[in-house]
């Protein structure tokens, strides 16, 4: 079972990268995690789109297109999901077909704030449905004050969200072989 992980964030100590690496080491026997990198992807352009896709585009879209499923981590800005993340979706969305029909997704975050990843996440759900992806509704994983519960190398010190990530790729894994 082939699981795309997409972290909404570039920096290089990024909680939410760090989520993704946090859910590899938790993962239920048979899954198997890559990661997209979205660093490469420019600003979504029409002008662009008409002349093709950009590399690093096509190869975002065939990695979703041939994962079973998605692993989405992405910071909230603003009360809204990352520019980084809503630029890849929109790339990858453009016809012809577009990968997100049909497939198994699910969302996690890690903010600063106390809201964690709430508003971004919702925002993000409401796009993905917009493109009929299946959404895993439960259990919602927003991680609030991830300054205080990562340590210095990324380990995710709070074994309370370590139970909630299992139980998120559980339910992944549940969706993709129903």
């Amino acid at each position: 079972m082939k699981v795309l992980g997409i972290s909404g964030s570039l920096r290089k100590q990024s909680y939410n990268t760090a989520l993704l690496t946090v859910a590899r080491g938790l993962a239920p026997a048979g899954m198997a995690f890559s990661e997209a990198d979205l660093s490469a992807i420019p600003p979504y352009n029409e002008d662009v789109y008409a002349e093709g896709f950009p590399d690093a585009v096509a190869t975002f879209r065939e990695q979703i297109a041939t994962a079973d499923g998605l692993l989405i981590a992405s910071p909230e800005y603003n009360y809204g999901m990352s520019g980084v993340i809503k630029n890849a979706v929109d790339w990858a969305s453009r016809p012809p077909d577009q990968p997100f029909d049909g497939k198994p997704v699910a969302m996690l975050g890690a903010s600063a704030g106390k809201l964690g990843t709430a508003l971004a996440q919702n925002q993000l759900r409401q796009v993905l449905v917009g493109l009929n992806a299946r959404i895993v509704s439960r259990p919602q994983v927003f991680i609030s004050g991830a300054g205080q519960i990562f340590d210095e190398n990324g380990g995710l010190l709070d074994d309370a969200a370590k139970g909630l990530i299992g139980q998120l790729l559980v339910s992944l894994q549940d969706m993709i072989a129903g």
